[in-house]
């Protein structure tokens, strides 16, 4: 659903069949998580609690829904069929918010919630909790007349929102809800061990994953560690997977094998192939998840994989042409375009007849300074590791590269001189 969006009340989304990418049926929606901040800020809503075939309860974030619309939910990736579990954070709308008594902040009267309406951020991938609909009074009682019953924003009301008063991990992760992933690591970098444990168990898998990606290796072994086994898999395979893997490879043996074992198989067969290349060359360092398009694809539909927001910039600054299939490894890879270049394409022009096929790309096992030289050489962001049949194994990214460049400690030293937010605790 594009950013801007008209508001959605959940009431309409009970019951709504889930569709995956390809039109087939996940589940039905049973309910909404929202997750409370402190004070008036409204709850972010972080996803859709799915019934499936099984009458299995589902986590459906809402990174991975792409449309609302016309009584259904499509989603994007592949769908995590682990039971839900609720965090104390969160709050089931459907379960915990209506029919819910709260009172409004001006004059302190007594409103039931009937309904909430939730809200696409603007230019960002973020939901919330944006009107509370509510009548006056308590529940039951006489028919009551039809003005008694109004939308009010969020702040209006009390009776929702975390306390701010004392230093439960729940008020922190409330209270650093709006840090970017690497300021909120150094606010973990900060923390006791305990403290950084209790953090770390009340953040959802996606944010926790963003959050361990910026971590010192030390931090991030810790973390996983003190998460029980199957929540440790779920973060990993939120993790990008090159990310996963170099955590996975600093873990031992039979932990690795074992938490490999509970990631979804798809998830898994890429840290697998990652792990089999050495950490300092192309294939070690190289993400599996670059846009690939097919040659008869247009130019319109490789600006629409460039604008999704989950992508980073080195990533979404160029696609790669392959043929059938998609998935790395691909087919037969054709050549790269950067996205300037589709920008000053016809939409209609299909990527096969622009795409720059002198671009030479990278063997996997090319060490580290070579990698280095050919993005400089090139001026490139990215760069593509092909492999002796000709297939496209993944892309090479310039942050990846310096994460590899930098000395060992540098998260350490960075954490020391940032400014901004930090936070102790024992």
């Amino acid at each position: 659903m594009a950013g801007g969006a008209p508001r959605i009340f959940v009431s309409h989304l009970a019951g709504v069949p889930v569709f995956d990418p390809q039109g087939d049926p996940v589940g039905r929606v049973r309910d909404l998580v929202a997750m409370l901040r402190v004070g008036t800020m409204p709850p972010r809503l972080v996803g859709l609690v799915v019934e499936v075939a099984s009458r299995r309860r589902i986590f459906l974030p809402m990174t991975r829904v792409t449309d609302i619309a016309s009584g259904q939910i499509i989603s994007t990736g592949v769908v995590n069929v682990r039971r839900f579990e609720q965090r104390p954070t969160e709050r089931l709308i459907f379960g915990e918010m209506l029919d819910r008594r709260v009172r409004m902040v001006e004059d302190g009267a007594e409103v039931t919630v009937l309904d909430v309406a939730v809200q696409q951020l603007p230019a960002r991938r973020d939901w919330e909790v944006a009107k509370v609909f509510v009548r006056r009074g308590g529940r039951g009682g006489a028919l009551r007349r039809r003005k008694d019953a109004f939308t009010a924003d969020w702040s209006d009301v009390t009776g929702f929102s975390l306390e701010e008063e004392g230093q439960g991990a729940e008020n922190l992760v409330a209270t650093f809800e709006t840090l970017r992933p690497v300021e909120l690591a150094n606010v973990l970098h900060n923390l006791t061990e305990k403290r950084r444990a209790e953090v770390a168990a009340v953040l959802d898998d996606d944010r926790l994953a963003d959050v361990l990606e910026e971590l010192p290796d030390d931090d991030q072994v810790e973390i996983l560690g003190k998460l029980e086994d199957e929540r440790a898999a779920d973060v990993l395979e939120a993790m990008d997977p090159d990310d996963a893997a170099d955590l996975l490879s600093e873990l031992p043996e039979d932990d690795k094998e074992r938490l490999l074992a509970l990631m979804q198989p798809r998830d898994a067969a890429d840290v697998r192939r990652l792990l089999a290349y050495e950490e300092r060359t192309a294939g070690g360092l190289m993400t599996t998840e670059p846009i690939v398009l097919r040659p008869d694809a247009t130019v319109a539909d490789a600006l629409a994989r460039v604008r999704v927001r989950d992508l980073s910039p080195a990533l979404a600054a160029q696609v790669y042409v392959c043929r059938p299939p998609e998935d790395t490894p691909t087919g037969m890879y054709l050549g790269t375009i950067h996205f300037q270049r589709l920008l000053r394409e016809p939409p209609f022009t299909m990527v096969g007849s622009v795409v720059d096929s002198d671009l030479p790309p990278l063997a996997p096992d090319t060490p580290l300074p070579a990698v280095t030289s050919h993005l400089a050489a090139y001026n490139m962001v990215s760069a593509a590791v092909v492999d002796a049949g000709g297939s496209l194994l993944g892309a090479v990214t310039v942050d990846d590269v310096l994460d590899h460049l930098l000395p060992d400690d540098w998260r350490e030293t960075g954490f020391h001189g940032m400014e901004g937010a930090t936070a102790r605790g024992e």
